[in-house]
């Protein structure tokens, strides 16, 4: 009996034509020859509209299966350090990854339960409590508006080096309690973790991954030393400010005096306050010599939380990947009782204030002053406070104990944004091109305010010379002098004009890390140099040596010659 013949499908010219460009296209993802011949043959048959779409279908069901979910072990700082570490948690939960947080249960911001990881929570012994920064902050402000004595302010520096030093006491105590827990540790080994993720500000995660022997990345501006690039790159004092100097990349000779003196107190701070309990960790855990500069140094990929268009110009390393502004978004909708707010200030517009996540409320009469100041103003202003309200409040002030920031500068009607200088509002007044007057508190938020203050688009109001009217003159400068929102709308299109956006480039080299454990090839070998290797001090030395023995052996070789002639003319003589 005859054998039935299959009957072929029968293809027009047209039809073998995207035949050859759908096999050529398919290649790519390695598709088994059989089943390529039946799939691109159907799919040529079909119209160009359902082809489109079946191609579409075919090319993202692909490269989904080609990247893996991978399982990622985040060990946080809290505070607002948190609110932009979570964008990341989400948006890897959202691309089909597994995480995991570690978190204390005195965490302020980082919940237990969540959509988008699952937490490991463990007992803080160590009693951290956020009123020490509230009380910290008070008795500084007070010190800063000169309400106190000098003798005050350097009890204040040293109870700062003092909380900083307890700030990294506690973790490192807490990192021993969890690598003491066999049980716990025997967990994260066996959960197979591709890779830590940690904010090295306070560096219990790059102690964990380096204890695990995982893969790290850091989402990172800060680590124990200060500015990140310092640890990892060239950074001459020359041309580059030290954090908490106020000073730019153009520097005149007494200023680069002072950017030395100040980077000599950050050595001071990694080498006396903060290193002794890192080195402890390491000798205790690890077999073999470190640091935690040496342990930060070795990270694969940093994932810098600035860039160029914010930070001036210095020399970086391959592998650093900059995500300035990688929590911006367009703006959304308001709410509608904000909106109605905002639509009610009619022509005038809206100024909006908000001192961070941390500050909560500040002395009665600066509150006064700053209450009194927006009830003279035309415009609307909604303002984030949560103290008690001022008297001299306005009817044109709308307090607020948490508003949508990134909405509200993104919203036509907003004139100015009132800030503290945290990164996360810099960046977004960055992003939406909102000028900025800026009233500095503590830590980095000077440096960041002058940033765009050396570019045009903010003023700076610091505490120490804060009245009603220099804030009045700041506000009314900004709000009538257009060169101040063209300069910030200029960075905003120096920012938005790139080929990826900051998210998914950092979420791209997180990737990078899982699927190739690590990211060892961009990463310098310096750090494992000695100082003086590094600086070519042994090579200088062996130089200098060198042209000595060259000098005094020219001389030698010359007094010789001088000595021999003189024996001559003297035995001549004889």
């Amino acid at each position: 009996m005859k054998k039935k013949k299959k009957k072929k499908l029968l293809l027009s010219d047209k039809d073998m034509r995207v035949k050859v460009r759908i096999i050529s296209s398919c290649r790519l993802f390695a598709i088994p020859k059989g089943l390529l011949s039946t799939l691109t043959t159907t799919m040529a048959i079909l119209s160009w509209r359902s082809l489109r779409i079946l191609g579409i279908a075919l090319v993202m069901s692909t490269v989904t299966s080609c990247v893996s979910s991978g399982k990622v072990l985040i060990f946080p700082m809290d505070g607002s350090h948190w609110v932009n570490m979570n964008i990341l948690v989400e948006d890897m939960h959202s691309r089909g990854h597994d995480i995991t947080v570690i978190r204390w249960n005195t965490s302020w911001y980082i919940t237990e339960k969540s959509p988008h990881y699952t937490s490991i929570t463990l007992s803080d012994r160590t009693g951290t409590d956020k009123d020490f920064f509230d009380k910290f902050l008070s008795e500084f402000l007070e010190v800063q508006r000169g309400n106190r004595s000098l003798m005050t302010f350097f009890k204040m520096q040293s109870d700062f080096f003092t909380m900083l030093s307890q700030a990294h006491l506690s973790m490192c105590t807490m990192v021993s309690d969890i690598l003491e827990n066999k049980e716990l540790v025997k967990r994260l080994q066996d959960a197979r973790y591709d890779l830590v993720l940690t904010d090295p500000a306070i560096a219990g995660g790059v102690l964990l991954a380096h204890y695990l022997q995982l893969p790290l990345v850091m989402n990172v501006r800060w680590i124990t030393s200060g500015d990140g690039h310092f640890a990892i790159a060239p950074s001459p004092l020359s041309y580059i400010p030290v954090p908490g100097s106020g000073l730019t990349d153009k520097m005149s000779f007494f200023e680069r005096v002072k950017n030395v003196l100040l980077y000599s107190v950050i050595l001071y701070q990694q080498s006396f306050v903060v290193g002794p309990h890192y080195k402890l960790m390491c000798d205790k855990y690890f077999h073999t010599p470190c640091d935690i500069q040496t342990l930060i140094q070795g990270t694969d990929i940093w994932l810098m939380r600035n860039d160029f268009v914010f930070d001036f110009p210095r020399p970086t390393m391959p592998n650093v990947v900059y995500m300035g502004g990688f929590q911006c978004k367009p703006a959304k909708p308001l709410p509608q009782d904000l909106e109605e707010f905002v639509q009610s200030s009619g022509e005038h517009g809206v100024i909006v204030m908000s001192l961070g996540t941390l500050v909560n409320s500040l002395p009665s009469e600066l509150a006064e002053d700053i209450a009194s100041v927006f009830a003279q103003l035309p415009q609307k202003v909604i303002w984030r406070y949560v103290g008690p309200r001022p008297s001299s409040l306005g009817n044109n002030t709308l307090l607020v104990k948490w508003m949508p920031q990134n909405d509200l500068l993104g919203h036509p009607k907003t004139k100015a944004f009132v800030a503290h200088g945290g990164t996360n509002g810099v960046q977004e007044a960055i992003y939406h091109g909102m000028p900025v007057v800026g009233i500095p508190l503590f830590f980095d938020q000077y440096d960041n305010l002058l940033r765009l203050k050396s570019r045009g688009g903010a003023e700076i109001l610091e505490i120490r010379t804060f009245n009603k009217n220099t804030f009045l003159q700041a506000l009314q400068g900004v709000l009538n002098e257009p060169s101040y929102r063209m300069n910030m709308q200029r960075l905003s299109r120096l920012h938005l004009d790139q080929p990826m956006k900051p998210l998914d480039r950092a979420v791209f080299w997180i990737e990078f890390v899982m699927r190739h454990k690590g990211a060892a090839h961009l990463r310098t070998e310096s750090y494992k140099m000695p100082w003086y290797a590094y600086h070519s001090v042994d090579v200088i030395m062996v130089l200098l040596a060198a042209v000595l023995v060259i000098l005094l052996s020219t001389v030698a070789f010359v007094r010789f010659l001088c000595c021999q002639v003189c024996c001559k003319r003297k035995m001549k003589q004889a």
